[in-house]
């Protein structure tokens, strides 16, 4: 079986021998660099789709998280500090579906100290943004039809990011852990993905800022990228001949905000 991992800058792929009922072509151009991607299938179930089909990460990969700064400061506590005394478990355990916030709750120090929920929960909502220029990234690629997919390891708090930022207006909250019973970077919840999809993995291209998911994908046959800032995630889609429009109305926005800071 022949394989191949190929990383210019944050892309990673592992390309395995397809079925006969689908044909990848990678484009490669004298600089060793890929110039296009372009992927078709002849099953009926897929056939109209179009390829590949994008999964993005939600955390620090389209939402700011506010586990890190806000939440320690919520309890008071350096980030340290709060590492130290949470529960080694509650939260997985939280993602995964298997307790819910009551229980998290209760649980969620080890010494079970009692704390305000709700201030918690409030504390988190504040915390939600987009990632800089991540919007305007995922407007672009679905006014170009890419079927896109949240793939996402969080709890049942999830809605709470929807009902703030409305990510469903460009994507799915498909595979999310709470639902599906498994995280990243186990390997079954990437098969769970790809049975629910019923595509081949190399028609699929996956999102995350943290590196071990990625491996885990490309260990599955996904191509992965390995999100760093909405810049270069755009120069690595773009590499794999995902098709962006440029959004001139963000366009005239960023210039209209750098010639106000610029004017003496």
């Amino acid at each position: 079986m022949m394989a191949l991992l190929f990383r210019p800058a944050t892309i990673f792929f592992h390309l395995k021998p397809s079925s006969k009922s689908t044909k990848m072509a990678l484009n490669i151009n004298n600089k060793g660099s890929i110039a296009s991607f372009t992927t078709t299938t002849s099953t009926a179930n897929t056939q109209r789709r179009k390829l590949p089909i994008l999964l993005f990460d939600i955390m620090d990969t389209i939402v700011r998280d506010p586990f890190y700064h806000d939440i320690p400061a919520f309890f008071g506590l350096s980030f340290k500090e709060l590492i130290e005394c949470k529960h080694p478990t509650a939260w997985i355990e939280f993602e995964k579906g298997l307790i819910d916030e009551t229980e998290l709750a209760r649980k969620f120090f080890k010494d079970e100290r009692p704390f305000d929920l709700e201030g918690l929960k409030d504390c988190m909502r504040g915390g939600y943004s987009y990632i800089e220029g991540v919007e305007g990234l995922l407007n672009d690629l679905k006014q170009n039809n890419y079927e896109m997919h949240a793939f996402t390891n969080y709890p049942i708090w999830y809605q709470m990011i929807e009902d703030k930022l409305k990510i469903s207006t460009y994507l799915s909250w498909t595979f999310c852990s709470c639902v599906i019973g498994k995280r990243k970077p186990e390997p079954d919840f990437y098969l769970e993905v790809l049975r629910h999809l019923q595509i081949e993995p190399a028609s699929c291209i996956f999102i995350d800022d943290r590196l071990r998911n990625v491996e885990a994908a490309v260990e599955a046959g996904i191509i992965g990228l390995h999100f760093k800032n909405a810049d270069l995630l755009r120069q690595d889609l773009s590499i794999l001949g995902i098709e962006i429009s440029a959004d001139e109305h963000n366009g005239n926005h960023d210039l209209a905000k750098l010639t106000e800071e610029h004017v003496p």
